[in-house]
């Protein structure tokens, strides 16, 4: 019987290359759902490719759009993810991969892990802003959970036959992005172009833009916090230019764990299949030969908070979980939008986040536990409302 596969943001990097993997091997998958934001050519062919029956597509116009044009393919069009409950009423999905950006991820990871055996996130927002919800609904629907971005598999690899109580420091690897070598001088010139030329992965521009910025490993660093339950103390920062080792694992039995492989997400996500299944077989999937020259030449170091000023931002955010997240996504969301607008430039993006984060409008939010996904959703909204209220204001006196 085929395995039935959900994922959740099909046109971006990660579900394309969900695909490309799930390609090699069409009669072992049954791709049930896909979803998408806008790109309705995209997804239409990939359904067709993979015979999907069920689609959902964000935005209003182009789901109205796709569904008259389409409307004689077998192909059922919604615009919502509250279907996926009657769509998979009495089905049983063996893995749901939740690849969609932004805070559009978290009310299906929460639909989804109900109807799912496991599930690969890969949505940063969704931990960050609502774990305590998904780790209740893993709890109670007994789902098993793989973070799929390169540096919490990497963790969750190394730690997942560990006892908790024995992990000291885990150490996450950032490869400094495009700016990492500028000088102060040169990033004060900084351009959307420059910004957007990562050195070693080719992701989207927001994405790409919070890596330049250094933002992406706050994130990740509240992301490891949540997911593993240690303390930001314990969760360090590397410079490693090579993008190679993903993770360090530092035991209080004094032994040290790495974990490394080339800069390709079909890495952790053909991982995160084969977890899933039973019948593993780690010959599906070829990668490079170990590569001593990158081991070689590692030229590891502790993150510079003076290069990379938003890393300070790790030291004032709550121990417990908080709607100061959601704050924290939507005012990085909200200045990113700007940059790539070129209404700000970039020396401007890093003060913006820097002094808003702190602002007393947001302060009372660190204390406030999220309870249901609506909660999520206000905060952002408010925020949104708030900075552009606030943002008019203070260019007016400047």
């Amino acid at each position: 019987m085929k395995k039935k596969i959900v994922i959740i943001g099909s046109t971006g990097s990660i579900g394309l290359n969900t695909l490309k993997l799930i390609d090699q091997e069409k009669n072992k998958y049954s791709i049930e759902l896909l979803s998408t934001n806008k790109n309705v050519e995209l997804i239409v062919k990939q359904a067709k490719k993979f015979n999907v029956k069920h689609i959902i597509i964000n935005d209003y116009k182009k789901f109205m759009f796709a569904k008259e044009k389409f409307k004689s393919d077998g192909i059922k069009f919604y615009n919502s993810f509250t279907i996926i409950s009657k769509i998979f009423k009495n089905k049983k999905i063996h893995y749901s991969m939740i690849s969609v950006v932004g805070l559009d991820g978290l009310l299906p990871t929460i639909k989804l892990i109900k109807h799912s055996q496991t599930i690969g996130i890969a949505n940063k927002e969704s931990i960050i802003c609502g774990w305590n919800l998904i780790n209740k609904e893993l709890t109670k629907y007994k789902t098993i959970f793989i973070p799929i971005d390169s540096e919490h598999f990497s963790i969750f690899s190394l730690i997942k036959n560990e006892n908790p109580l024995n992990i000291d420091k885990i150490f996450i690897t950032a490869s400094g992005g495009p700016f990492l070598n500028s000088t102060k001088k040169e990033i004060k010139k900084a351009t959307i172009d420059q910004a957007l030329k990562h050195p070693n992965w080719l992701m989207g521009k927001k994405i790409t833009i919070d890596s330049a910025t250094m933002m992406n490993k706050v994130f990740e660093v509240i992301e490891t916090k949540k997911i593993f339950d240690i303390d930001y103390k314990n969760i360090k920062i590397i410079i490693h230019p090579k993008s190679y080792i993903h993770a360090i694992v530092e035991f209080k039995s004094a032994i040290f764990k790495i974990l490394l492989h080339e800069a390709d997400m079909k890495i952790p996500i053909i991982n995160s299949l084969l977890l899933a299944e039973k019948d593993v077989d780690v010959k599906k999937f070829k990668s490079k030969p170990l590569n001593l020259k990158n081991l070689n030449n590692l030229n590891l170091r502790f993150i510079n908070d003076s290069h990379f000023p938003l890393v300070k931002i790790l030291k004032t955010l709550p121990s417990r979980d908080s709607l100061f997240e959601t704050v924290l996504i939507s005012i990085n969301d909200f200045f990113v939008n700007k940059f790539l607008e070129k209404r700000i430039t970039y020396i401007n993006l890093l003060k913006m986040i820097s002094y808003y984060v702190n602002h007393r409008s947001f302060s009372k939010f660190k204390k406030i536990r999220p309870q249901k996904i609506e909660q999520i959703y206000q905060v952002k909204n408010f925020v949104n409302l708030k900075l552009n209220k606030l943002v008019y204001k203070k260019f007016s006196h400047d």
